[in-house]
């Protein structure tokens, strides 16, 4: 896994949920996580169904319900959703994420077989107003240091730092006010290539 990875957001999206993953697999995307807290879940299962047509690997964000339901490529879990060992054996062979916000945190993650975390929040960030204090570049250095597992790197995460956010070791970067709400595709792109 590597490179950008997408993530939806209803309340900052001025396309459409669907468009917007539209126009972030024309900016090359291939990782794209469905992100929604407010919405029913059949509603859920037919959006996620038609994110799942574009081909990208689909990862839905703490239902694993929705995951079985559209046979998504895997979940993300936060340390508060379900243990990854009962993830993992409702979904075996799928790919199970875990946000993490320091060294043990990840270090656990590793020893529980998650296939990637989710290191958040690397600075502030307004998006996820639950994510707490800015762990900084030199923690996500000494996570990348202790553990092989891919690492996505998120929160605050811009243009301006990605290079330092990639530099630290991250596999992947997540920015979604910085490519949520504006021009998708160019700024996916422009995320994307500095992976090449």
């Amino acid at each position: 896994m590597k490179g950008f990875y997408f993530i939806t957001d209803k309340n900052l999206t001025k396309n459409g949920i669907i468009k917007d993953c539209e126009l972030a697999v024309e900016g090359g995307v291939s990782i794209i996580q469905y992100r929604e807290k407010n919405a029913s879940t059949r509603e859920m299962v037919e959006t996620a169904k038609r994110i799942k047509e574009l081909e990208v690997t689909l990862i839905i964000n703490d239902r694993i319900d929705i995951a079985l339901a559209v046979d998504a490529d895997g979940v993300h879990l936060g340390q508060d959703d379900m243990d990854l060992k009962t993830a993992r054996r409702m979904l075996p062979g799928k790919i199970i994420g875990i946000t993490v916000h320091d060294v043990r945190e990840a270090m656990d993650a590793e020893n529980n077989r998650a296939d990637y975390i989710g290191v958040s929040p690397v600075f502030q960030t307004s998006t996820k107003a639950d994510a707490g204090n800015a762990i900084g570049i030199e923690t996500l250095k000494k996570i990348r240091e202790a553990v092989k597992i891919p690492i996505a790197a998120i929160g605050g995460v811009t243009l301006e730092n990605v290079d330092s956010v990639i530099g630290a070791g991250a596999d992947m970067v997540c920015a979604i006010s910085a490519t949520v709400g504006r021009d998708v595709k160019k700024e996916a792109r422009s995320f994307q290539e500095k992976f090449r």
